[in-house]
Formats: C-alpha cells, structure tokens, sequence
C-alpha cells in the first residue's frame, strides 16, 4: 500500500500521557469536589474531547461544570502534562523512514498542538511532522473529520492519499468520515476485537510494525 501522507493521532498512537492525564483530570475533578476517577476510567477517555471526557468521568448530571473542568484541567496541565508525556520509541526511527521514502507525515489530535509541539521539542522530533491539528485548531472535535480535512488542506491531497493511523475506535470513525484509509494501533487500551467493524487497512501491535504492514519494511 502506497500513500502520499500519513496523518497519526497522538495519545496512545505516539505517545504515552495518560499519567499526566490521570493527574489532570483528578486534580480537577479534586478541585471541583466531585468523586475522583479510577486510572483505568480515565485512561478509556483518552482520545476523547475534554468536555465529553468531563461527562463520561463525572456523569451527565454535571455537564454544567464543563466548562469550570475545562479551566481547572488546562491549569494542571500547563504544569505537569509535557513531563508525564512519554514519546514511545519507535517513532523517530518510523517517521524518519517514511519521510525518507517521501511520504509526507502529520498529527491529528484533540490534544492541544501547543502541548504536542512542546513535546516534541523536548523530545528532538521539531520539524519531522509537516502539519500539526490539535484541538485548538478545529471547532468540531473528532469524530468529525475536521481536522483531517484541515491537515489535508494544508497538505494539498486528496483523501485517496491519505492513511489515518490511531487507536482508538474515535479514529476510526474519524478516518471514515474524512474517506481516509485508517490503520489501527494496539498501544492504547481499545482491544482489537473493537475495530471489526470498522474497515482498516491493517491492525498492528505498536508502531513499529506499521512499515511491515504497509509492506515498507
């Protein structure tokens, strides 16, 4: 399979936040004297919007503090996200590849670019992704296809060039509504039985395997 560009989501496709989400989320919910959340709860949000992360964490009887969460969680982050961030391995070997082989590379998250670029600074991958969507750069969280349609844009390609890779199910109805091709990754907590019914090009452990599975290996 050959693509002009892949765009990767970033929590649990890149990297590894939920510590500092876990942290965030709790400090808020902490702040707000609701009942805080088990890891394993928190963890499942990750990928979502914040405000649907609020609802989903805190029930939907206080959708009305969303807003009060939103502000107590960007407060924390802006203290601890980028140090409890973890980039996984593989994706300076990877990306590096890819873009030697002229494949263009992207993210497309919910997590804000601000926070995604901060990390990838610290990590010394400034300048290896050609565009970067997050969550400040849309009106319309994924599943809308939003920010893939932006990055697309920005790219000049067409959806036929175009492979999505995440791991969340969220992603792949994301892809899907873009009319992206979607491969999807196991590093994050969505089990692989959950994507049969969505249509990935391949499904891979973590993302090391992804230049085997597009036969770039």
């Amino acid at each position: 399979m050959r693509f002009a560009a892949i765009l990767f989501d970033f929590d649990y496709t890149l990297a590894d936040s939920s510590a500092g989400v876990i942290e965030c989320m709790n400090a808020s919910l902490r702040e707000l004297q609701l009942p805080l959340a088990s890891p394993e709860v928190i963890r499942r949000t990750i990928g979502m919007s914040l405000p649907l992360a609020f609802r989903t964490v805190a029930g939907e009887q206080h959708a009305a503090r969303a807003e009060a969460f939103l502000a107590s969680f960007k407060r924390r982050a802006d203290q601890v996200m980028a140090a409890l961030t973890t980039v996984y391995p593989q994706v300076g070997p990877v990306v590096r590849e890819l873009k030697r082989r002229a494949i263009r590379v992207g993210i497309v998250s919910t997590k804000f670019r601000f926070r995604i670029e901060q990390t990838l600074r610290r990590e010394g991958l400034t300048g290896l992704f050609e565009v970067i969507v997050g969550g400040e750069d849309v009106s319309e969280h994924k599943p809308a296809p939003q920010g893939i349609e932006q990055a697309m844009t920005a790219l000049r390609l067409t959806p036929a060039d175009v492979l999505y890779v995440g791991d969340t199910t969220i992603d792949a109805q994301t892809a899907a509504r873009a009319g992206v091709a979607f491969l999807a990754v196991l590093s994050g907590v969505t089990p692989r039985h959950d994507f049969s019914e969505y249509s990935a090009v391949g499904i891979v452990d973590n993302l090391g395997q992804l230049l085997e599975s597009l036969a770039l290996g």
